[in-house]
């Protein structure tokens, strides 16, 4: 990472959340100027505990009031964006798909648009998603372990393959992406979109997520649910790589504007891989339960992410293995506060 951010104006959208917390965390520490939006807050939030309100300015903006976004961007004289504000979960968007599509795609249209008629802004990170694929690689196929044990035989998805989701989540994380492209290629802006994997670290309080599911099963000693048939497979990233991949694309956005990168893992793992790594890496016996209920989920999604590595440098620095324990210690003093 370099220190092209410091004394610079940065936006962050949806701020306050799990990764939006992370991501202010580290542009503060290298002297950026960071505004974040927030709809409603929580004083035992990532966010809240790392005093992050005391060190940046908040503004109660939803990103789908476009007027609301374009005041902040010009009030605030900023120089980068970088979009994170979502509803990011697969489950919510089943029930609530109108607000899920609202906030995804109309959200994304009045950042990107606002940029656009504020020139002064340097670049927009879009936060895209694996999601954005859909399954158009193995919908209603299972994955043969032959074929599991061989990711080089075109199981990950690259960044040249089509976006087809079929669902409210899926299409909304489809149409930001196309959308964010479609700014750059007719206005010249300055985008980069990212697509990451399945993200965990300390602040993800959604325990309807597997690792702060399967921490929190450990620390109350309860049986964990699974809402999958626990065979679905998914790449696992530390948020801190997350982070830098972020800070990554934004200060080197004249080689990477217009482009769309995977953020994958070494660490591609079925449910069950993941509770038995975790059970070894803990030393902990995790009682589960399969439900087999989950709804409009992909059942095998690995990243190819020889693009941002090649282009940029960019690797996976933390492994599950090195980050579960502090992870669990951490959960550990969130829980118990959170039942004070």
């Amino acid at each position: 990472m370099t220190n092209s951010l410091k004394n610079r104006n940065i936006l962050v959208t949806g701020g306050t959340g799990f990764v939006g917390s992370h991501l202010v965390e580290e542009l503060v520490r290298q002297g950026a100027n960071v505004i974040t939006t927030f709809i409603s807050t929580s004083p035992l939030s990532y966010f809240f505990t790392q005093k992050l309100n005391k060190k940046v300015k908040m503004v109660h903006v939803d990103v789908c009031n476009f007027d609301g976004v374009f005041d902040m961007v010009t009030k605030f004289d900023v120089d980068y964006i970088f979009h994170l504000a979502a509803q990011a979960l697969v489950e919510t968007a089943y029930y609530n798909p109108k607000r899920t599509l609202e906030s995804n795609i109309m959200g994304t249209v009045n950042v990107l648009e606002s940029a656009r008629l504020y020139p002064k802004v340097n670049a927009v990170v879009v936060a895209s998603s694996d999601k954005a694929y859909g399954k158009i690689k193995y919908q209603n196929k299972e994955i043969l372990p032959s074929l599991r044990s061989s990711l080089t035989s075109g199981v990950k998805y690259k960044e040249s393959d089509a976006l087809k989701g079929d669902h409210p989540y899926e299409v909304s994380k489809s149409a930001a992406d196309l959308i964010s492209y479609s700014y750059f290629k007719t206005y010249n802006l300055p985008v980069a979109i990212t697509r990451f994997g399945n993200i965990y670290g300390e602040g993800d309080m959604n325990f309807s997520r597997i690792i702060p599911g399967i921490i929190k099963s450990i620390v109350r000693n309860e049986t964990l649910k699974v809402r999958s048939n626990g065979k679905y497979v998914r790449d696992y990233l530390y948020v801190k790589d997350v982070v830098n991949g972020y800070l990554l694309l934004a200060s080197n956005i004249e080689r990477v504007k217009g482009e769309a990168f995977n953020f994958g893992s070494e660490e591609s793992l079925s449910v069950v891989e993941l509770i038995k790594l975790i059970e070894k890496t803990l030393k902990k016996k995790i009682h589960y339960k399969i439900l087999n209920i989950a709804k409009n989920e992909i059942p095998y999604q690995s990243l190819d992410y020889s693009k941002i590595k090649n282009i940029l440098k960019w690797k996976q620095r933390y492994s599950l293995t090195q980050t579960i324990k502090k992870l669990t210690r951490w959960y550990k003093k969130a829980i118990t506060e959170d039942k004070e």
